[in-house]
């Protein structure tokens, strides 16, 4: 028996010896895992490539809202801006046009003031009073008036009436207003009517 054992421990640990059916199983067991394992690494590479896609997609998607987003802020900044300087504009003719509608008033009341040199006196006071707050009120929109004696001829700002030779005044300058003139931010509403030096 001993013989037997020592045999078969020789028949098992001996390499040359034949591989019977179940040791072949085994050889194969051991190296099959190999070919799943190489499947499995396969498919968790498809999968990340697969989640990657999508976080590539959506980042995309999102760059696209965030730049619809940046796009909509801007056109609605310069819509805000816009619409203010179209109501400023707006606002300002406004006030031109109200201007040119009360200045013939005004210049009635300059001229019933010259004309009512020998009125009674409350009566000079009130026209004066009246005319005070029309132009306070046209001043405190913006409106002021220009065009005194004394002042150089400019086309721009001033109308001539006519040109005389005056003595003492240099060629140019304003003898006389007849008409005051009145502008707004710059821009004039009527220009003054003057009698020039020539």
């Amino acid at each position: 028996m001993a013989k037997e054992q020592a045999v078969g421990v020789r028949e098992q640990s001996d390499p040359s010896a034949a591989a019977t059916p179940e040791a072949e199983a085994q050889t194969d067991e051991l190296a099959a895992p190999t070919q799943p394992a190489a499947d499995e690494d396969l498919a968790a590479d498809e999968e990340s490539a697969s989640e990657l896609e999508e976080l590539l997609a959506k980042a995309a998607e999102r760059d696209e809202y965030l730049a619809l987003a940046q796009r909509t802020q801007a056109d609605f900044e310069n819509y805000r801006k816009r619409v203010a300087r179209d109501s400023a504009t707006a606002e300002s003719r406004g006030l031109a046009r109200l201007a040119r509608e009360l200045l013939p008033a005004l210049d009635s009341l300059d001229r019933a003031l010259a004309a009512a040199a020998d009125a009674d006196e409350v009566l000079i006071e009130g026209l004066r009073l009246v005319q005070r707050e029309l132009l306070g009120a046209l001043e405190r929109v913006g409106v002021e008036p220009y065009g005194a004696a004394g002042e150089q001829f400019d086309p721009e700002l001033h109308e001539a009436v006519a040109q005389q030779p005056f003595d003492g005044c240099a060629p140019g300058e304003i003898v006389e207003v007849y008409q005051s003139g009145y502008r707004l931010a710059g821009g004039v509403i009527r220009p003054a009517r003057v009698l020039v030096a020539g």
